[in-house]
């Protein structure tokens, strides 16, 4: 779903006629294009926005629009008090950056309308790597930047200023300094600077613009007056200027506004106000209360009928209207202007305010603004009328993922009267669920289910609730008792309550219709996610493929290919490594026929191929897999995907003997982490004590347990199982360092215990403690006992392909295998794990393109075996390199690469490039 967007703030100000020249200021806007941020920060009226508008018009002369090599293209985004919603404010920039580059934010907007959107650092990390393939450079002024006073919102363009590509520029107008890091960008001579002294006008732009643009033809001690005591200050001369038209008495005037009244302002506004007709005043001061101004919509609050030639006339007369199309169908006062009519309209009619309001606020809804028409409803205290709005306009904002910026709205209204709307109520209390605010949503949902149970005189504290209930939409009251029932399972998932969550879960799928889908998908979701965290795994799986299947049924494929990584991750606990594949293959195959632009998700997709592909050995799939999910990013990401990317980077980087840059990978991970319904059956914590156990560090490692409260006699449960097994990997290395301790019988015990309770179905993590089991016997001498138990684990292991669950546990297991392979034990998959020892070694890391050759050829099942360079050419044909590009990369005419390929191609009995790799992916070969 989109976002209504308003095109005027993307609209860039045209150069007024005859506007004083300011070439001194130009040409430091010009110089500033080097640095990444220009500042023009100065009180209101000083000609802020004028001047870029001057340096925008000046680009004209620039071979920018024919030298593509150094072009230079401008995006403008005027901002407003609504822009510090931070979702909002990122939503118009991406299309600020549109109005030039209609490609720009691939992906960006899905990610802000994502169900739970990433960190404001994920999707400006999207948007800049999508910058840095712009052609020629980007300036984007941010006009008015004044009224953002949000934290997120500095917070995004601080990373945004940190992170800035060489081509990109920013330009901020403000009339306060914004909160950023200024300081830094100035010591680093990335930062222009044009303050009031710089924007003053000098007596000779003073003189051009009385005499030549106000045409009032002063002599020149009366210029220097005025400039002297206005000190430049543009609106000040405007101001008077617009005062002086039509007197006679210029030196007294001049003389009066030499002199210190500060009052001046006032003075001069009532002078340019008294001079008006009275019609005229009279549409300011009731119009003041817009924001914006357009013919019909000044016909609704004034109650005229000639908005549009009012407006006209006022600009015609510069007046302080800016126009803010290029049709002049929108408009706009001088925001100083603006202040000052709303206050005289506050003075002269406050009791006619709120009717204004109101006018508005039916005009904007009318025409499909709602969120104007929650403004002005607001603003004139219609609280009943503002209600029903918010209320409505729920769903859509929902949708939208714009739940905060709907709280905004809904925190504005008064208590009671919400709790008298119960729809209103429980769409308060998921937005507040949305916004980790447990607590006061709670509170939200009880105030909303008194409505639907016994009457209100029978309650127990009726003074609690209003007398009567007010219904705005009948059919999303009905839905009542399901949303509810889905809130309080989220609600319950969100405290650890796994058997509340299951319990509300299939309440609301009992109240809901079969044939609802859409709204029957998160409550089956979030059962499945509370039965996985139970250990309930076979009946997790099938709620979780149910709720799949509504999403697909309701056509919402984003959410049912965000559920994959979930049915994948329980078919790996079960051990089953095939089925976790073939989840994944399947959604995978689902998105990419979607085409492009691919459905978020699949780049997670492709991250837990490479999981389970590195399990199996298969380091060139496993290699490719990543790097094409990297490739993909944040755009076909879900919200945690960075999360779950750095501890898979930072697992090849463990494996490769880096501990201490797998450990940085981890806390980069720690960053991007950000609580989900997902159950955390792999803490990061337990990830980095077993990288401590692997650097010696066991002293780190037991100070974890003990923080986390993992014990060998305490309570064992699926979601607590990964800590209880590194723990035991803890004792073993203690046992290794001093074997006179207890730490061999205290992790003997905690392994018999976690075996006895993975037997029940949790066969992946039965492989694990088996490995555990039988190191920790070959570690006593008990080799018959650890031969006995290593067989044990080999054949759960071996149906399913697991190689890395042996090998990364190194070179104790190596001989506890070469062990068993001379007594005959499984001899065809012991060959196979020990085969894998060897090339653990020249393991090439996951972020490089490059794929180095084994210095043997591998044995080739094959009646003609591939050479060498057909080797060379299969590993790049793999990594899927055009042939143009295997040209390149082995300096071969394309004629020889193209009758390699006809060579391969035949000895491996296929047709085509994907029928020869997954050909030699089955033999080995890859």
């Amino acid at each position: 779903m989109s976002i209504p967007l308003l095109a005027t703030k993307l609209y860039i100000p045209p150069l007024r006629p005859n506007v004083v020249a300011r070439p001194r200021l130009v040409e430091r806007l010009h110089e500033g294009r080097q640095r990444r941020l220009t500042l023009i920060s100065a009180p209101a009226g000083f000609g802020k926005t004028t001047l870029v508008s001057e340096w925008i018009a000046s680009l004209s002369a620039e071979p920018y629009q024919t030298d593509q090599t150094h072009s230079f293209n401008l995006a403008w985004l005027s901002l407003d008090e609504a822009d510090n919603d931070p979702t909002r404010f990122l939503t118009y920039l991406v299309a600020a950056l549109q109005t030039i580059v209609p490609a720009a934010g691939t992906g960006v907007l899905e990610m802000l309308l994502s169900p739970q959107p990433p960190p404001s650092e994920a999707i400006l990390t999207t948007l800049l790597n999508n910058i840095t393939s712009f052609p020629g450079h980007v300036a984007i002024v941010l006009d008015d930047y004044h009224v953002i006073d949000a934290k997120a919102v500095g917070i995004a363009l601080t990373f945004l200023l940190e992170h800035l590509p060489p081509q990109l520029h920013l330009i901020i107008t403000t009339r306060e300094d914004p909160q950023l890091p200024l300081a830094r960008l100035r010591a680093r001579g990335q930062l222009t600077e044009l303050r009031a002294a710089d924007l003053r006008f000098t007596p000779a732009e003073a003189a051009g613009f009385l005499n030549q643009v106000m045409e009032l033809n002063l002599a020149v001690e009366h210029v220097s007056a005025l400039e002297t005591r206005t000190e430049g200050w543009v609106a000040g001369l405007q101001l008077a200027a617009l005062s002086m038209r039509g007197r006679t008495d210029v030196a007294q005037f001049v003389k009066a506004f030499a002199g210190n009244n500060r009052y001046i302002l006032d003075y001069l506004v009532e002078e340019v106000l008294q001079r008006q007709p009275a019609h005229v005043r009279s549409f300011l001061l009731q119009t003041s209360i817009l924001d914006r101004l357009s013919g019909p919509l000044c016909d609704a609050v004034t109650g005229q009928h000639d908005g549009m030639a009012q407006l006209e006339a006022l600009e015609r007369g510069n007046l302080f209207v800016v126009p803010l199309d290029d049709t002049r169908h929108w408009f706009r006062y001088h925001r100083l202007f603006a202040d000052v009519l709303a206050a005289h309209m506050l003075h002269e009619q406050p009791a006619r305010i709120p009717t204004l309001h109101q006018q508005a606020s039916a005009w904007y809804a009318s025409n499909g603004l709602t969120a104007e028409a929650i403004r002005h409803a607001l603003a004139a205290h219609d609280f009943a009328r503002a209600a029903g709005l918010v209320e409505l306009a729920w769903p859509a904002m929902d949708g939208r993922f714009q739940a905060a910026a709907w709280l905004a709205w809904a925190r504005a209204l008064p208590d009671t009267l919400v709790r008298a709307r119960p729809v209103l109520g429980v769409a308060y209390a998921w937005a507040l669920l949305n916004g980790g605010e447990l607590e006061a949503a709670e509170a939200r949902l009880q105030a909303a289910e008194h409505w639907l149970g016994p009457a209100p005189e029978h309650s127990e504290h009726p003074e609690a609730q209003p007398a009567e209930m007010t219904i705005v939409d009948e059919a999303q009251f009905q839905a009542l008792p399901a949303s509810i029932a889905t809130a309080r399972a989220y609600l319950s998932q969100a405290r650890g309550d796994m058997p509340g969550s299951v319990t509300y879960g299939r309440q609301a799928l009992t109240l809901l219709p079969a044939e609802d889908y859409l709204r029957r998908g998160p409550a089956a979701a979030l059962l499945g996610l509370a039965e996985w965290a139970s250990g309930d795994l076979e009946a997790a799986y099938r709620t979780l493929a149910d709720a799949m299947a509504g999403f697909q049924k309701a056509g919402n494929l984003h959410f049912a290919i965000s559920i994959t990584y979930g049915l994948a991750d329980i078919r790996r606990v079960q051990g089953r490594l095939y089925d976790a594949i073939r989840c994944y293959t399947q959604a995978l195959q689902l998105a990419l026929d979607q085409g492009e632009p691919l459905i978020r998700g699949t780049a997670d997709l492709y991250l837990g191929l490479s999981e389970l592909h590195r399990e199996q050995a298969d380091l060139e799939a496993a290699t490719w897999h990543l790097l094409r999910s990297e490739e993909l990013g944040e755009q076909a990401a879900l919200p945690d995907w960075r999360y779950r990317l750095c501890r898979t980077q930072a697992r090849f980087t463990e494996a490769q003997g880096d501990l201490a840059g797998a450990l940085d990978l981890l806390d980069q991970a720690e960053r991007h982490y950000y609580r989900t319904p997902l159950p955390d059956v792999r803490p990061l914590a337990a990830l980095r004590a077993r990288v401590w156990v692997a650097q010696g560090r066991l002293h780190e490692a037991r100070r974890w347990a003990q923080a986390h409260g993992v014990s060998v006699d305490g309570e064992l449960s699926f979601l607590r199982e990964f800590e209880h097994i590194t723990l035991a990997r803890v004792l073993l290395a203690e046992y290794t360092r001093a074997p006179a301790g207890g730490a061999i019988h205290q992790a003997m015990r905690l392994l018999d215990r976690l075996q006895q309770a993975a037997a029940a179905g949790r066969m992946g993590s039965a492989i694990e403690i088996g490995v555990l089991q039988a190191l920790a016997h070959q570690a006593q001498g008990a080799s018959a006992a650890a031969l006995a138990t290593l067989e044990r684990a080999l054949k759960l292991a071996e149906p399913q392909g697991y190689v890395r669950i042996f090998v990364d546990e190194g070179p104790a297991m190596a001989r506890l295998l070469s062990a068993a392979a001379a007594q005959g034990i499984m001899p065809g998959y012991i060959g196979k794990l020990l085969a894998a020892f060897a090339s653990v070694a020249a393991e090439a890391p996951p972020r490089t393109h490059h794929i180095d050759l084994p210095a043997a050829a591998p044995t080739q099942p094959l009646i003609e075996p591939l050479s060498t360079r057909e080797l060379e050419v299969l590993q790049l044909m793999a990594q899927g390199l055009s042939n143009s590009e295997i040209s390149t990369q082995l300096f071969l005419a394309l004629s020889t690469v193209k009758g390699h390929n006809r060579k391969i191609f035949g000895k491996l009995q296929v047709q085509r490039r994907t029928e020869a790799i997954a050909r030699a992916r089955a033999l080995g070969l890859l």
